[in-house]
């Protein structure tokens, strides 16, 4: 990673499928923070209660504190003036109005560090991660390991549920696949098939 001045603002993405270590990553950039005697504030959405209602918490079991809010006015009003670096969890669960809202904290001198899945459970981008993309200073992609064959996993493939873009579940209702194998299991869903 290329230096930063201690004093500017700006954001970095981290972005994969599930189960590619985004949220371990976010933790890990937030507790150096943490070292380096930076003023740190955590947010996830409200909505993400799978293992705490009040925790960031990657699938392996790493948490750091957070403030759980509704929305990214919720978030915009619970960062406190002091505060140098934000972590977001789940950026893919608060819409649009998160591109204006880190864009504004950044330029207003605070470090971003944002973990979120790029594509659905469809493989279609999903926002706003691209636009987020578009605005960091550093993207960093994790891949996963396909469930199903074991090769690069770039996609998050939904086992069960129902056909609605946000669906909160872990390794019950979700595997990381490679292209080929998503590709098959969508297939096969299509026709109606247990993938």
């Amino acid at each position: 990673m290329e230096s930063h001045s201690r004093d500017a603002g700006w954001i970095e993405v981290i972005c994969g499928p599930m189960f590619s270590g985004k949220t371990e990553e976010l933790i890990r950039r937030l507790r150096r923070a943490v070292i380096a005697r930076q003023a740190v504030q955590v947010f996830k959405p409200a909505i993400d209660k799978r293992y705490h209602d009040t925790r960031v918490t990657s699938h392996s079991a790493q948490s750091v504190e957070a403030v759980a809010v509704a929305d990214v006015e919720a978030l915009k009003r619970a960062v406190g003036a002091g505060t140098r670096v934000v972590g977001i969890d789940e950026a893919q669960f608060f819409g649009a109005g998160l591109v204006e809202a880190v864009q504004s904290l950044a330029d207003n001198g605070t470090r971003v560090v944002i973990a979120g899945l790029d594509q659905d459970y469809r493989g279609q981008p999903f926002d706003p991660m691209p636009a987020l993309m578009a605005v960091a200073e550093q993207v960093t992609k994790c891949l996963a390991v396909c469930a199903q064959c074991g090769a690069l996993g770039s996609r998050s493939f939904r086992l069960s549920g129902g056909d609605g873009r946000v669906q909160v579940g872990a390794a019950d209702s979700y595997e990381a696949r490679c292209r080929q194998c998503f590709h098959q299991g969508m297939l096969e869903a299509s026709r109606g098939r247990v993938a």
